[in-house]
């Protein structure tokens, strides 16, 4: 089983970016996925959760209204969009996946496998 996260980069504030998950060796579409981002210094967060039982997404406070979480189940794939990115947003972002009903979404021991992290730095 793999996660390759990608799409991070350097931006200017107000800008935006993509974020791709892509998995092989388990069908996302049956797991939950979260995205979690860890800014120097600071504990990882978790930003942004798509559950598999009804499919709607959270958002935590920082990032609602700003970022979108979706899934292309024939890609295999979720994204996290962010708009409107600001430089508190500057983290390695990381994407996860867990089984339903196997813990907390906003708990980052609750998922079974990682992505390797991708860098997003938000600066003028």
């Amino acid at each position: 089983v793999q996660l390759q996260a990608s799409g991070g980069g350097l931006v200017q504030p107000g800008g935006s970016l993509r974020l791709s998950c892509a998995a092989s060796g388990l069908t996302l579409e049956r797991y939950g996925i979260g995205w979690f981002r860890q800014a120097p210094g600071k504990e990882r967060e978790g930003i942004s959760f798509s559950r598999t039982s009804d499919g709607s997404p959270y958002y935590a406070p920082s990032v609602k209204g700003r970022f979108t979480i979706s899934r292309d189940n024939a890609k295999n794939t979720v994204y996290l969009q962010m708009n409107s990115l600001k430089p508190e947003d500057t983290a390695v972002y990381y994407c996860a996946s867990k089984r339903p009903y196997s813990g907390a979404y906003y708990l980052p021991q609750s998922y079974d496998y990682w992505g390797q992290g991708t860098q997003v730095t938000v600066s003028s």
